[in-house]
């Protein structure tokens, strides 16, 4: 089988929203390069390796790869792509004067192409990244987040994703209830459970990322620990009062302790007093998905909301905040 393969040559700034958008006009699967200059540092404090070599892709550039069915109108997906991409400047997202790009190409061009360049990666002492297709013998004290990401998620090494790792490292003690938002391919969710999370509730608009995500927990024995829903944001919190005041439908009691969202700053700003509302004095916010330039709006959202800045990390012009709920 062929496929029409489309590329927008575009910003690291813009990824998410872009490739959201390819994915939403129907592509069978989404793939994203980033920058890989000789100025980008490699983390191997931990033991990481690499098999690729740096590419040239110039830095905070990306480039994202979608792939649609043979007999897609591509020239009408084209430009409602081009509509949408142009309309991010109204949020202040900088797509660099996006290059866009069409061609054929054969299943075995893209498929599992990818997987060959996807290995086990160490975040931190004890949380490993490791393919379900890659074999691996952790250390002792090692935990283990078996994923299968599929084309139209990232394999954790992103930044705002590593960062995130990092942080719920720090913040989980062990017992709580978690509300991820925005999971993807659920791997905050099956970190968060196996750093001692008493009950996870993963949450994602897209029917596509519900799936990857229940299919991930089964894939590490957490299919009690975490409870995939469909979901805008925190709304079906509000479809479901009645089991969120217990163990019910949701799997976590409110108000809980911990909420995570790796997600557009542009969409953290939506619903900080939803997360201030559903949080337990004492609990902490984790809030990722924040480049440099957008920190200053979202400490302003979250102070203005009535949350304390306790910790900021920061990498490859992303940011991760943790603010408490008094």
């Amino acid at each position: 089988m062929r496929w029409h393969e489309l590329t927008v040559h575009t910003t690291e700034e813009a990824i998410e929203m872009i490739s959201n958008f390819i994915h939403e006009f129907g592509a069978g699967g989404v793939s994203i390069e980033e920058s890989g200059t000789l100025n980008k540092q490699r983390d191997t404090s931990l033991g990481q390796w690499y098999d690729l070599p740096l590419n040239d892709i110039p830095e905070g550039r990306a480039v994202i790869k979608g792939y649609f069915a043979e007999g897609t109108d591509m020239e009408a997906i084209l430009e409602e792509l081009k509509r949408s991409v142009d309309q991010l400047a109204e949020y202040d997202i900088d797509t660099g004067n996006p290059v866009y790009e069409l061609k054929d190409v054969d299943d075995e061009d893209w498929a599992n192409a990818w997987k060959q360049y996807f290995k086990p990666l160490r975040v931190t002492d004890r949380l490993t990244i490791k393919p379900t297709w890659e074999e691996y013998t952790p250390e002792a004290a090692e935990l283990i987040l078996e994923l299968d990401p599929g084309m139209a998620f990232g394999t954790g090494t992103h930044a705002t994703t590593s960062l995130c790792l990092r942080t719920l490292e720090r913040v989980i003690q062990g017992g709580e209830d978690v509300i991820d938002v925005g999971t993807g391919s659920g791997i905050l969710a099956i970190a968060a459970a196996k750093l001692g999370a008493k009950h996870v509730l993963a949450l994602d608009l897209d029917p596509v990322a519900v799936s990857s995500a229940t299919e991930n927990a089964h894939l590490n024995g957490l299919d009690q620990q975490i409870t995939v829903k469909l979901s805008d944001l925190l709304q079906v919190l509000n479809e479901h009062k009645a089991e969120a005041t217990g163990s019910g439908a949701l799997g976590v009691k409110l108000p809980v302790q911990v909420v995570v969202a790796n997600i557009l700053a542009e969409i953290i700003l939506l619903f900080v007093q939803d997360v201030y509302e559903v949080l337990e004095p004492g609990g902490r916010y984790i809030v990722s998905g924040v480049i440099k330039s957008k920190q200053q709006a979202v400490e302003e959202a979250l102070t203005s909301a009535g949350f304390e800045l306790i910790e900021q990390t920061e990498e490859q012009d992303w940011v991760v905040l943790v603010v408490r709920k008094p």
